[in-house]
């Protein structure tokens, strides 16, 4: 078990730092193409890898399911957060919005309260109240440190928690392989619609061409390690360890970015991170005291 452990951690360190190396591709590619452009692309070719997965697992792109409501909600939430997402990193430091992403948990705990009547105590919506003032500080309105595209990360949370909510009322029959194949397709016609708007469509040069190629495999990468993690370890030892993508999003953001964030930022992410970790811990401990009280049989 200790061994398993130790792989599933090393596992999920692996998937934060592949998934903030996408992340910085992102960025790259964002500062110049058009968003729906690199939804296109991004989007295009992990449809086919997951597709190509679903196929693995015994279902068809078009198997029963794509317009139940719970998919449709998700895949909603899914282009809604992707478009915010990359829009953010197109002019926000990366660190700022990887610090306001890590609220994401919080905000799913908030909403299954509020919308699914999930039971959350005084201690978590305490904690849920914490990571908010962490998000205000690293944001910082009304400072000159304020940026107002760093809103758009606040949007990336809200379609994100809408994705992961929705993803709960998934039909267990379906695969995951083919809830996100459904999910990057449906950013792929979104990043269609947008370039048929726009009416703009950007060559890109050999560096963002590596760039987006870039994008596709370390996010790839980073979903089969993450996937690969929560199978291998328990999930309180290896959970944690993923608000270790801030720390490789400060890292890249200084050296590659030139992004120094101050120290009220990271004060707002260390608020974030601890009252993630400790809304992680009472869920924990409520799911083990109902076992031990449960009855027998």
């Amino acid at each position: 078990m200790a061994g398993d452990n130790l792989r599933g951690l090393a596992l999920m360190l692996a998937a934060m730092a592949l998934f903030a190396i996408e992340d910085m591709f992102l960025k790259l590619t964002a500062a110049r193409l058009p968003t729906g452009e690199i939804l296109v692309v991004s989007g295009g070719a992990g449809t086919v890898i997951f597709a190509a997965l679903a196929r693995r697992e015994g279902k068809g792109f078009f198997s029963g399911g794509l317009w139940n409501r719970a998919v449709v909600g998700r895949n909603l939430g899914e282009m809604a957060g992707t478009f915010a997402y990359i829009t953010a990193l197109a002019s926000a430091p990366l660190a700022t919005v990887a610090a306001v992403l890590q609220a994401l948990p919080l905000a799913a705990t908030m909403g299954a309260a509020l919308f699914m009547g999930a039971p959350v105590g005084w201690r978590r919506w305490s904690a849920i109240l914490v990571g908010l003032a962490g998000v205000i500080l690293v944001i910082q309105p009304g400072t000159d440190a304020f940026q107002p595209t760093a809103l758009w990360v606040l949007v990336s949370v809200a379609g994100l928690t809408l994705r992961d909510l929705a993803t709960r009322a998934v039909p267990p029959t379906t695969t995951s392989g083919l809830v996100s194949a459904w999910g990057l397709a449906s950013v792929t016609v979104l990043g269609l619609a947008m370039l048929a708007i726009d009416r703009r469509v950007v060559m890109p040069t050999a560096g963002e061409s590596a760039a987006l190629v870039g994008v596709v495999l370390f996010g790839s990468a980073g979903y089969w390690a993450v996937v690969a993690a929560a199978r291998t370890g328990e999930v309180a030892v290896v959970a944690p360890f993923r608000y270790a993508r801030l720390v490789f999003a400060i890292v890249i953001g200084i050296l590659v970015f030139g992004e120094w964030p101050n120290l009220l930022s990271l004060g707002g992410a260390a608020l974030i991170v601890l009252s993630g970790l400790y809304s992680f811990a009472r869920e924990r401990a409520r799911a083990r005291s109902l076992s031990m009280t449960a009855p027998a049989g």
